[in-house]
């Protein structure tokens, strides 16, 4: 038998924003054809979506939204005058967001270019002129310019994994084509310059595909040794246990506080489960994503997340992809298993104040959240394989917020259940102790209100 105790007196700082993703909902403030996946966006709470990789969707916009190429294609052109940008889509985009509630995290730069031919991950021709229609970018979103708007909009993030293949043939550079040192320069120009003008904003980067390498120690010593602005470190990490996501976490942050990035916010921003990027391993990890087992590694790794030295947390990817396990890909209002546990985590995070949990079992992941006269826990099963034994677990519950008349629900996630109610009744007293089986990849979540 496993042991799961939560004692709601022992608060540990804020819910944390643990669930939000990679790009926002699908919708269309015209009717016709509109299938959408907003209301979920709203009911979980979303609170930020990137927007990397978006021009990969036409439903954002394609190949006229977001990225620098698109928003200003003609590098040549004069980045003070409003007819130099396209606008347009971006603004379509950023305006669904908003209207779901969720605020956009700005990826500055372009997506991956998995193709023969490079064209937004070329080294800019100008750092500097690249860093002024940046700011031009920041500028219409934020102040209005180009008959723009005053979006609250905080985090702008310069480029996107820099590091990727980095000793590779140009050709198979699929996020920066240059040289590590080219880049260092430039994301020095591009943070000081928009840090100058942008002193309330948060600017931030560079998305780095992996964290602890040579190239990410590299970096923040040259950040440090220059003077360059950072107030976030994004970076990035695949893997098959929550385990690893979570010590990347701890260790990420060990590295930049060694550099003097203390104050810098640490923020992962792309994260899934995988198993491998080749042959039947990827086509396994897809296929995982996409099911119960996705689900369970997701709620795992956004619960344990929350009491990590982690400011933001990023699940990639919500665009209608095969990565993204939230939404069907063609039905996208047709929510799949791993779309529930950022709902669960929802409503942890609407409590506001994050409870400690302690568990004689490691492959119980749990978290747990309360107000003024209510008490959640998300609690999910997950082990990297796909046989296991049933598990039963007493969850012992201490020092509720609530009265003599409370009650408790249940919500499941499961084979046969994705997020209903699966038992509710009255509880008296502030202590309670509850004995549940889990199959392997179940996920609970437990409130008291």
């Amino acid at each position: 038998m496993s042991l799961l105790t939560v004692n709601a007196n022992a608060a540990c700082g804020q819910v944390k924003p643990m669930h939000a993703v990679n790009n926002g909902p699908v919708y269309k403030f015209t009717e016709d054809q509109r299938i959408t996946n907003i209301d979920a966006f709203r009911e979980a709470g979303i609170p930020y979506a990137r927007t990397h990789d978006a021009a990969f969707y036409s439903g954002y916009g394609g190949e006229h939204c977001v990225d620098i190429l698109a928003v200003f294609p003609n590098f040549d052109a004069d980045p003070e005058d409003p007819a130099s940008y396209d606008f347009t889509m971006t603004d379509e985009y950023l305006k669904v967001m908003l209207y779901a509630g969720v605020e956009p995290f700005y990826r500055l730069g372009s997506k991956i270019e998995h193709w023969p031919k490079k064209y937004g991950t070329l080294v800019p021709k100008d750092f500097h002129k690249w860093a002024v229609i940046a700011e031009h970018i920041i500028a219409h979103y934020t102040e209005g310019f180009a008959d723009g708007f005053r979006h609250k909009i905080e985090y702008w993030e310069i480029w996107n994994e820099p590091d990727l293949n980095e000793n590779s043939d140009p050709v198979d550079k699929k996020t920066w084509s240059g040289t590590r040192a080219q880049f260092f320069e430039f994301f020095d120009v591009a943070a000081k310059h928009l840090k100058a003008r942008f002193p309330h904003l948060k600017i931030g980067g560079p998305a780095a595909a992996s964290t602890g390498t040579d190239w990410t120690n590299a970096f923040l010593s040259y950040l440090k040794e220059h003077g360059t602005p950072l107030d976030f470190f994004s970076w990035h990490i695949y893997a098959s246990t929550p385990e690893s996501v979570l010590r990347a976490e701890r260790e990420t942050r060990a590295m930049m506080n060694r550099y003097g990035f203390d104050h810098a916010e640490s923020i992962l921003n792309e994260w899934n489960y995988v198993k491998g990027w080749k042959g039947d391993e990827w086509v396994y990890s897809l296929r995982a994503e996409k099911g119960l087992k996705g689900s369970s590694f997701v709620a795992a790794v956004i619960a344990r997340s929350q009491y990590e030295p982690l400011d933001l947390l990023m699940y990639y990817d919500a665009r209608p992809c095969g990565m993204n396990g939230m939404f069907s890909t063609d039905i996208v209002s047709d929510r799949l298993k791993g779309y529930w546990p950022f709902n669960f985590f929802g409503e942890l995070y609407r409590l506001g104040t994050a409870v400690g949990t302690v568990s004689d079992d490691p492959t119980l992941y749990a978290a747990a959240a309360k107000s003024e006269d209510a008490f959640s826990l998300m609690v999910t099963y997950f082990e990297d394989k796909d046989t296991a034994e049933k598990k039963h677990a007493e969850i012992h519950l201490e020092n509720l917020p609530v009265g003599k008349d409370a009650e408790i629900t249940i919500r499941r996630l499961d084979r046969a259940c994705d997020g209903e109610v699966t038992e509710k009744k009255k509880v008296s007293g502030k202590d309670m102790t509850l004995s549940v089986d889990f199959d392997l990849f179940t996920t609970l979540l437990i409130s008291v209100k």
